[in-house]
């Protein structure tokens, strides 16, 4: 009877909705392609394949996510709360996360030459010049939106920093 109730902190439920696979789908490859027309490095492929990232892994992975911080959070309050919320929504946008989108996008391109360490570094310096945007809209996603318009608002905010993470391998 003990260990029941021992796991039954540990189990929690997987979201992957067909809401959120739509969502996904196009609000992420919107922002890519917001960025690739920018760039003038529009291509089908790309478009397909983050329309396929969107609908799979980031619409699997987010809203999960978002659900394990507000299970890891439920018992803190306050200012405590608000940075932990906050805090661990910026920590899962890193730079791997970063990298992992850029190479997506190069991948997608057919660009695998463009495949080496210097995307991590892009990723790097993108994640850090990127902290305090990030800090500004995570906390207000994390504690001023209902869990169930996170993700939605999490992918507009993505979508809009696609197009920065596009533009990083410009500056960056």
């Amino acid at each position: 009877m003990k260990s029941n109730h021992y796991l039954k902190h540990f189990i929690i439920k997987l979201h992957f909705t067909k809401s959120n696979i739509l969502k996904g789908a196009i609000i992420y490859s919107a922002g890519d392609t917001v960025a690739a027309l920018f760039l003038d490095e529009f291509q089908w492929s790309r478009l397909i394949g983050m329309v396929l990232i969107g609908a799979t892994l980031y619409a699997f992975e987010i809203p999960n996510y978002f659900n394990w911080i507000v299970q890891k959070t439920k018992s803190y309050s306050g200012i405590k709360l608000t940075l932990a919320k906050t805090g661990l929504a910026i920590a899962y946008f890193n730079p791997l996360w970063i990298w992992r989108h850029l190479l997506f996008i190069k991948i997608f391109s057919g660009n695998f030459a463009a495949i080496n360490s210097h995307l991590l570094e892009i990723a790097f310096w993108s994640f850090l010049a990127n902290i305090p945007i990030s800090f500004i809209a995570n906390y207000s996603i994390q504690n001023k939106m209902p869990l169930k318009w996170r993700f939605l608002a999490s992918a507009i905010f993505s979508a809009l920093m696609a197009i920065y993470y596009a533009l990083s391998e410009t500056i960056f």
